[in-house]
């Protein structure tokens, strides 16, 4: 196995939900040793949430909890007690890097914040990941990834004119953020190889989104437009939509740029006396009758399935692409010959598929060898090979609850 561009580089995360677990799961991709430090007593919800494999409803059945942690080391640790603290204090001694996405003020709380951390380690490489980032009137802003794509303006961009704004299913924000920040954290490595110093790292998901909206936020500066939904409209492309397809939900997405292809698409449709017509002419014409555009066009790619619409229209130089839903994904032949999901057999769950990195390094190709971990599948490594407690140290940190079993997961937890 080729080495890592991370091997040897140390991580402990105290993360929750989806940016945090996200930013470690990139680092580990990549050969880091990240160790998740999770609790029984209040598991992350991501354990929480559905799908649950064969319907079981528990903490390790979740594959959306499972799909954000693979080949990190999961522990289980009650940071409110105080020997809990002392052990994540012997964490922070080993690593090189902590990850946190606590609601500020919480870690300090714990004297584990980058003031406590770094008394411990001197050159600690500490990243913060919160909504708003650690200051400001609304640094203590709560709410998911759906508040932050709202606040971010997404929101507003997203549907029809004439109805209300729609939520982004994907939450924006919690899928700009991680990289952004994984990237900052390699920096943050590099500098340190050259001063031996570490480094805080303020992530704010609100302003790694907001960089994506670069257009709309520049046509406000320079002119005072304020943006609005417009469907699946563009405001220099036309024709720009989702025309329906044969079978059940099927669609494609045609986005024509230019006359070139638009000649490519006439063809591709078999010129139809209608595409010859002076109102479909320039893309002005075509912008004031895109209604009727729209009509025309779905008339012809319904009688076709999506994918040979695809394949017609990318071979005339037009840009084209099916609505992929689930199932496609995973028959998808480009993302197969990538390997972007590459199935492994988790402790519990069995056979299940994990997100490769989108980007692929020459020399040091990712490996995914690890499933990701049950909660606290990983504690007698830990505890032993990497922070050297004994045996009885570890029976007594479990007797007292410090170290945390299923047997504390509290009963009226809701899947």
């Amino acid at each position: 196995m080729a080495k890592q561009a991370l091997e040897g580089v140390k991580v402990v995360e105290f993360t929750w939900v989806i940016v945090g677990p996200a930013i470690g799961r990139e680092l580990a991709s990549h050969g880091a040793t990240v160790v998740r430090v999770e609790c029984h007593r209040r598991p992350d919800m991501l354990r929480t949430a559905m799908p649950f494999k064969d319907g079981i409803t528990d903490i390790n059945h979740g594959a959306f909890g499972m799909f954000y942690h693979t080949n990190k080391k999961s522990i289980s640790l009650d940071l409110n007690m105080p020997k809990g603290q002392e052990v994540a204090r012997r964490l922070v001694a080993w690593a090189d890097v902590v990850i946190e996405s606590m609601t500020p003020g919480s870690m300090a709380a714990l004297g584990l914040d980058y003031k406590g951390c770094k008394k411990i380690k001197p050159d600690i490489i500490y990243c913060s990941t919160t909504q708003m980032g650690q200051t400001g009137p609304l640094a203590r802003f709560g709410g998911f990834g759906a508040a932050g794509a709202a606040y971010a303006g997404f929101s507003h961009l997203t549907g029809w004119p004439d109805r209300d704004p729609l939520p982004l299913l994907n939450n924006q924000p919690d899928h700009i953020a991680p990289y952004l920040t994984a990237g900052t954290i390699i920096g943050a490595l590099l500098y340190r190889r050259k001063t031996g110093k570490g480094m805080y790292l303020d992530n704010s998901q609100l302003e790694s989104a907001v960089g994506f909206l670069a257009p709309v936020i520049l046509d406000y500066m320079v002119n005072g437009h304020i943006a609005c939904r417009k469907g699946n409209r563009d405001p220099y492309m036309a024709p720009h939509g989702v025309y329906p397809c044969r079978g059940a939900d099927r669609w494609v997405a045609i986005a024509i740029s230019n006359e070139e292809e638009w000649e490519g698409l006439c063809c591709v449709m078999g010129n139809p006396e209608w595409t010859r017509e002076p109102k479909f002419s320039t893309v002005l014409g075509r912008k004031e009758n895109e209604e009727e555009l729209d009509r025309l066009i779905g008339d012809w790619t319904k009688d076709y399935t999506a994918e040979q619409i695809m394949a017609m229209t990318q071979d005339a130089g037009v840009p084209c692409g099916v609505v992929q839903n689930a199932e496609d994904l995973f028959s998808d032949p480009q993302l197969k010959h990538r390997q972007h999901l590459r199935f492994l057999e988790q402790k519990v769950i069995g056979r299940m598929a994990f997100e490769a990195p989108a980007y692929h390094l020459s020399k040091t190709p990712n490996h995914i060898w690890k499933a990701a971990p049950c909660l606290g599948e990983d504690n007698e490594y830990v505890y032993k090979e990497i922070l050297g407690y004994s045996e009885d140290e570890i029976a007594d940190l479990l007797a007292e609850g410090v170290i945390t079993t299923e047997t504390d997961v509290p009963s009226v937890l809701t899947f």
